[in-house]
């Protein structure tokens, strides 16, 4: 949790248990309530102008999806709190857009913190998602309008698959199925970023790259602090221990349960693949600087016999034979030349070159 989430927090210290106070970012200009209501043979659609227009659907026999899109109005919340009878505290933990993933079982409804991922301008975004399971309706309550549920709407307007013929616990295990699933998306794109990454670290590190790892490593514990509650959330629900849940219902939530543990597993993996990046950052600058070394110490070896060579007729004895020959400077110059070449031939043999 970072600073300013805890300081957003620390608005209500001091204050009763239950009240209601939006904690997080404004991310909606204005609420949006969306009615979905169906059975096997129906369905009805509408967009409600107050949220007076929900309440009718509170005690209709057919399954009855409310969506709210925004959460900053708390007096929304709480009117649609008084009318659904929900704990003050599940009210307050819906404005709290800090909650780690949990559920909580009350009773006459369940209610259920998630973390929906998705891209919004190449950035990983976690919004979180609140759902209310009931008899008989679903509330979910976003921070923003726009999310992964396009495909339940479409499955549920053209009555495909098992979606209108089951009940509102089919409704919350849609809506719970296609958040994981959104998951897939993201680490397959985290998956290609760390190819790339991986590429770069092996052909040309930079340290613009080291600050694209830190990004990632710190995406990845966001991920981790977003899906890895999920698990004990799916674990209660895939029990069955609740009576809204059917037990025709909990064979999908064990596969949402797998799911759940393959993506955890996932994280998991690049997490580790991540923090090995740096080892291999600093091992192929190691070996670029290793390789430099080598050249340059190669360069002074050779140079070293021909410096001597070079040192010793350079002292200008008087007495010195050499300096009266016609021919001792061409001959110097081949002598340090075949010195050379031959210490280049004996490099490469060995293989140092």
């Amino acid at each position: 949790m970072t600073a300013k989430s805890i300081k957003r927090i620390s608005r209500k210290a001091g204050l009763p248990p239950g009240t209601l106070v939006h904690i997080g970012e404004r991310k909606a200009e204005q609420v949006k309530i969306t009615i979905i209501d169906y059975d096997e043979s129906q369905v009805q659609e509408k967009i409600a102008e107050k949220i007076e227009e929900c309440f009718p659907f509170k005690d209709k026999p057919t399954v009855t999806w409310i969506n709210i899109d925004g959460i900053h109005k708390v007096e929304v919340i709480e009117k649609i709190g008084n009318c659904f009878n929900l704990h003050p505290l599940i009210l307050e933990d819906i404005l709290n857009t800090g909650q780690r993933p949990k559920i909580e079982d009350f009773g006459e409804h369940i209610f259920l913190v998630l973390k929906m991922l998705y891209y919004l301008e190449k950035e990983i975004t976690i919004e979180q998602v609140s759902l209310i399971l009931g008899p008989n309706f679903v509330i979910s309550f976003q921070e923003r309008e726009g999310d992964v549920f396009n495909n339940i709407r479409e499955r549920i307007r053209n009555n495909k698959g098992r979606i209108r013929k089951m009940g509102a616990d089919y409704l919350a295990y849609s809506l719970l199925d296609a958040i994981v699933d959104g998951y897939f998306v993201i680490l397959e794109k985290v998956g290609e970023e760390i190819e790339d990454i991986e590429e770069k670290l092996i052909k040309n590190p930079t340290p613009k790259t080291v600050q694209i790892i830190h990004n990632l490593k710190r995406e990845m514990i966001s991920l981790r602090k977003s899906v890895w509650p999920l698990r004990e959330v799916v674990g209660v629900l895939e029990r069955g221990e609740s009576s809204l849940i059917k037990k025709t219902t909990g064979v999908y939530l064990r596969d949402v349960y797998d799911h759940t543990i393959q993506v955890i597993d996932t994280i998991e993996t690049y997490r580790d693949m991540i923090s090995g990046m740096l080892d291999i950052y600093l091992s192929s600058i190691s070996n670029r600087m290793n390789e430099v070394m080598k050249i340059l110490t190669i360069i002074a070896t050779i140079f070293i016999p021909l410096t001597f060579i070079a040192g010793i007729y350079g002292m200008n004895f008087r007495f010195m034979p050499e300096l009266g020959w016609r021919l001792g400077y061409p001959a110097v110059l081949f002598i340090m030349v075949i010195i050379g070449i031959v210490m280049l031939f004996y490099f490469r043999r060995k293989k140092w070159l």
